[in-house]
Parts: structure tokens; sequence; C-alpha cells
């Protein structure tokens, strides 16, 4: 049968091409980048509040408020989650929830929720970092290369 089909096999592939269709879900491109950018930019605009709130009304310095901004999103991120409430908004928002940093503690958090019945060393310990250890090491491993780079170019 080299390369020849039969009428069985090819009313099987149309089949299976039916049924993918059927159930592959219609996606309007344009409303979810548009969803993205809203949202995306909501939770962005979210923090820039935070942040001009430790500068104007805690009178942090740049630092202390980079550092507080920080900590504040990650921690309504990781709330969210443990609300169930960061999937709720993922569902709406599409990649917009995933960019910012409220995104990174959502994966980590869900993570360690998903297997917290194996304990709190093998579960939530060892799966929370299957997600944040990739992240980690290639943002250190990125910033040695940058400040290498960045030196370099400064010698001359």
């Amino acid at each position: 049968m080299n390369g020849i089909k039969t009428k069985r096999q090819q009313a099987i592939e149309k089949h299976y091409k039916d049924l993918v269709g059927q159930f592959t879900p219609n996606h309007a491109l344009a409303m979810n980048l548009v969803r993205a950018f809203l949202w995306g930019g909501a939770i962005c605009t979210l923090g820039q509040c935070v942040s001009e709130t430790g500068k104007t009304y805690l009178g942090l310095g740049q630092s202390e408020t980079s550092a507080f901004t920080a900590i504040v999103m990650v921690f309504l991120g990781a709330f969210l989650t443990g609300l169930g409430q960061y999937d709720r908004i993922g569902k709406h928002a599409g990649a917009g929830s995933i960019v910012p940093i409220t995104g990174f503690a959502n994966s980590i958090v869900s993570a360690a929720m998903e297997f917290r019945r194996e304990g709190l060393v093998l579960g939530v310990g060892a799966r929370m970092f299957v997600i944040a250890g990739p992240v980690l090491v290639y943002g250190i491993g990125a910033s040695v290369i940058v400040g290498v780079i960045a030196y370099l170019v400064g010698l001359f």
C-alpha cells in the first residue's frame, strides 16, 4: 500500500479532522490581544500606584520603593491565587495576567498548592521551585552575562 490510502483510511482522516474542528475553540485574536493589553496595563498601573504610594506617602527612596512595589505585587498575586481569584482573572486577561510579576507569583503559589498533599517539604517546597528554579537560574545567568559585557564595554 505504499502511499496509497484506502477509502476507509481517507474516511477516518476526514472524521478525525471534523472532530478536531468541532472541538478546537475559536479564538478571536484581536480581542485576546486587546484583553491582554488592557489587563496587563491595569496590573502594571496598580504596580505604579503602589510605587508612587511608597515614594510619596511612605517617603521611601528609589531602591526601597522598588523593593516595596515588588513585595506588594508578589503578595497580591500570591494572595489572589490562594483565594482562587487569579485564575478567574487569567481567564479574562489571557497573557496580560502572566507578564507582570504577579503572574510569576501565581505560577509559584499554584504549583505549591497543587502538591500540598504531598507534605511541606516534598510537596510544597519542592514543587514550588520547579517553576521558580529555571526563572531564577536564567535570570541570574543573564544578569551575570550582561554585567560582564557592561564591564568589558566600560574598559574600552
